[in-house]
């Protein structure tokens, strides 16, 4: 899969563009100095609390996988939902692995705290093991409880039994974030080889509709060869305890979506990662990253050796942004520095496609329309509260080819 990508990335690279520090204000790049401290084992180097960070450093390997202790499809288990709820009964600490047979598998998967270490992996190309749910953040919490249970999978005495209820009770006029295919709380999951599609997708308007592929809350989770797919929030890299550090790895996977697709509190490292913005729903002004980092920690999103690209209307009319800061929970008082998370997000060593604007790349914070500014002084401080923390280091930009006669090009549908 890393060579796949290397090969893309190199039948890319016509009309490069160099990154020079300490770019604009409205485009920063760091400086070779500057950029050293942001390396995958930084980012992962730390657990523990915010406030006093304990070195732990985690430096995941491959995911092995092999004879899964559990089966979802032809004899085994109907979903995978069954199958993790075998595993949290089985209970103890050693890693147990699912194997999912290709197919299309409807329905929710909630995985919840105190399940063993799990690996869950498609038995098939990832394209063709396929886990997919229809809904929209903008229902309310009593809308969303009868489409997920439906079919009845949640019930009282189940291990997920207390996820379905934290949402189906919400006072809250939606179920927001809720709104998820795949949730996961439990610490040290893996899952590879695997679709996760939120089949909302171009059914609504243009306007907010959450629609979560995968939500991941807890510390050491890992991503490997997958398809995340939705239109608006697809992947919620989270730390549930707003307290404590997270750490997400994302190798070798394809996201797809058009506002804030990546987004989130934790520490998060993307690399050989496919990130695509399409304007199947919004035409322009599609949003690919929105960290959420707490404001005095200072790593949040770090993207390495991967591909950002576009659709064909966005390299039309180049409006697309790469990211911007969420400012989470500041709606009411507004951005306050030092207090209201700050997003980190470093994006090296890439390759940036045609679609985006070219000197204003990041766009205003997406809770309080905070503007982005950037110091590009000498000995800047690049946790500067009173700033943002988006930055790019030695990133390949491009310019659209001119498409062949008759030749179309779908990312999302190749791998």
């Amino acid at each position: 899969m890393m060579q796949a990508m290397t090969a893309a990335v190199a039948a890319m690279a016509f009309a490069i563009s160099g990154q020079t520090a300490p770019g604009t204000t409205t485009r920063p790049v760091l400086s070779k100095a500057e950029a050293e401290p942001f390396t995958p084992e930084t980012y992962l180097r730390y657990s523990g609390l915010y406030s006093a960070p304990v070195a732990d450093p985690w430096r995941p390997k491959p995911i092995a996988t092999g004879r899964p202790d559990y089966l979802v499809g032809g004899h085994g288990f109907a979903s995978v939902q069954q199958a993790v709820n075998a595993a949290f009964r089985d209970g103890g600490a050693a890693r147990r692995w699912i194997g999912v047979l290709p197919g299309t598998y409807t329905g929710t998967v909630f995985i919840p705290a105190g399940t063993p270490p799990l690996t869950i992996f498609g038995l098939g190309r990832p394209a063709e093991v396929r886990l997919e749910f229809t809904i929209d953040a903008t229902v309310t919490p009593a809308v969303w409880a009868e489409q997920v249970n439906a079919a009845g999978r949640y019930a009282e005495g189940d291990p997920a039994w207390p996820m379905f209820r934290s949402c189906a009770t919400k006072t809250s006029a939606t179920a927001g974030l809720c709104a998820t295919v795949v949730w996961a709380q439990s610490t040290d999951l893996q899952l590879k080889g695997l679709t996760i599609t939120n089949t909302l997708l171009d059914t609504v308007d243009r306007g907010t509709h959450q629609a979560l592929a995968l939500r991941t809350d807890a510390d050491r989770t890992q991503l490997e060869n997958m398809r995340l797919i939705s239109r608006q929030d697809t992947f919620l890299a989270n730390a549930d305890d707003v307290t404590r550090i997270a750490r997400v790895s994302v190798r070798d996977t394809y996201l797809e979506g058009d506002t804030d697709f990546v987004f989130g509190r934790a520490a998060a490292v993307f690399t050989g990662t496919h990130f695509h913005l399409v304007s199947s729903r919004k035409a322009g002004g599609g949003v690919i990253f929105a960290p959420n980092t707490a404001p005095n920690y200072p790593y949040g999103f770090l993207v390495t050796h991967s591909r950002i690209t576009a659709d064909a209307a966005y390299q039309t009319a180049p409006t697309g942004y790469l990211g911007r800061a969420w400012d989470q929970g500041a709606s009411a008082t507004g951005y306050l520095p030092g207090s209201t998370p700050n997003g980190q997000l470093v994006i090296r060593d890439s390759l940036i496609g045609a679609g985006f604007n070219t000197v204003t790349p990041w766009a205003s914070a997406a809770t309080t329309a905070r503007p982005f500014t950037a110091r590009i002084d000498e000995g800047r401080d690049l946790n500067d509260v009173d700033h943002n923390r988006l930055w790019e280091h030695a990133n390949r930009l491009t310019a659209a080819p001119a498409p062949a006669a008759g030749t179309t090009t779908s990312p999302g549908t190749r791998r």
